[in-house]
């Protein structure tokens, strides 16, 4: 059984929905749990302090050990403070999952700079102000962490009306990435999570109550689906670090970024725009790829095609690396 005793797990945005499941799954099996909740509308407005209790009390009458907790993850000294509730109370911090989130739909063309600045507030820059303080403290307790971080397919594959969204939940997957790099040096590992599943963000986005009732997928996508994913990402049995993984109604598979082979220009050559037109279809082929684990396999790859070194005349280590 993939158990957490010992262990101390921050979810935020875990006073309802899926967040919700997450926290009590982890303290189901044997977490010390900080239920992160502001208890605000989908659309990141007020506050509800019950909310979190309420799943905190959850949490306890079953056994389990749970601390709530009201801060915004949208500030710095929210993060923070998330984080101090996790040491403070139960003495270490071992997992993250990075759950918090609003929600609105708007047409690119009528986005504000203020829905497009408050999006990014509360999914991408909460996701850097909870993770740095605790990526500091995993990395002093020396040797273990883990990180999920709930990105979307919105962002990763496109939505209608949702580009402020789409951008703040694919930020993530970059955060992720790089904490993934350094993270290797201090046994910690990070992942996303792109989520398919029924919840108030479902419904109050399509608002057609016949619909959420009859559609067949609707029925499909139960949030309960997602949790089993989250929790292993989440888990000592996790082994992988930089990915990404979808859930979606019971199908769990790996999202990645690829690059194709493309076209190599003749190093005796200056390219044009009309030498990109005669060559563009292999440019575009995505049959033959690689999956680059950073920026320096690529830089490497198109050295290998070149005949050429990617390390400078004299010098021992060609790109910096992580300490």
């Amino acid at each position: 059984m993939i158990d957490f005793e010992g262990q101390v797990a921050i979810v935020t945005g875990a006073g309802r929905g899926l967040g919700r499941l997450y926290a009590l799954d982890l303290a189901r099996r044997g977490a010390a749990v900080v239920v992160n909740d502001l208890g605000g509308t989908m659309r990141g407005e007020g506050a509800d302090a019950t909310v979190a209790d309420q799943v905190v009390d959850e949490i306890t009458r079953a056994g389990g050990r749970a601390l709530a907790s009201h801060h915004s993850v949208a500030s710095p000294e929210g993060g923070q403070a998330i984080v101090d509730a996790a040491v403070d109370s139960f003495g270490r911090l071992d997992a993250v999952v990075s759950n918090a989130g609003i929600f609105n739909a708007i047409p690119f063309q009528a986005l504000s700079a203020d829905d497009w600045r408050r999006m990014l507030q509360v999914h991408l820059d909460g996701g850097f102000y909870l993770s740095q303080p605790a990526y500091r403290v995993m990395a002093q307790q020396g040797g273990y962490g883990r990180f999920v971080f709930i990105s979307s397919s919105a962002g990763n594959f496109g939505q209608p009306m949702e580009a402020h969204y789409a951008a703040a939940k694919t930020g993530l997957v970059g955060l992720s990435n790089v904490i993934a790099i350094e993270g290797a040096a201090h046994g910690i590992l990070s992942n996303t999570v792109l989520p398919t599943g029924f919840s108030r963000m479902v419904t109050e986005t399509v608002g057609d109550q016949n619909f959420l009732e009859k559609s067949g997928f609707m029925r499909a996508i139960r949030a309960e689906l997602v949790v089993p994913l989250v929790t292993f990402l989440a888990s000592r049995a996790c082994p992988v670090t930089h990915c990404n993984y979808s859930a979606c109604a019971g199908r769990y598979a790996r999202v990645f970024v690829g690059l194709g082979a493309g076209w190599l220009a003749d190093a005796a050559t200056q390219p044009t725009a009309e030498t990109i037109a005669e060559h563009f279809d292999d440019i575009s082929a995505t049959d033959m790829f690689i999956v680059p684990e950073s920026i320096v396999d690529e830089v490497l790859e198109v050295c290998d095609r070149l005949g050429i070194s990617a390390m400078p005349d004299n010098a021992e280590v060609a790109f910096p690396t992580p300490r």
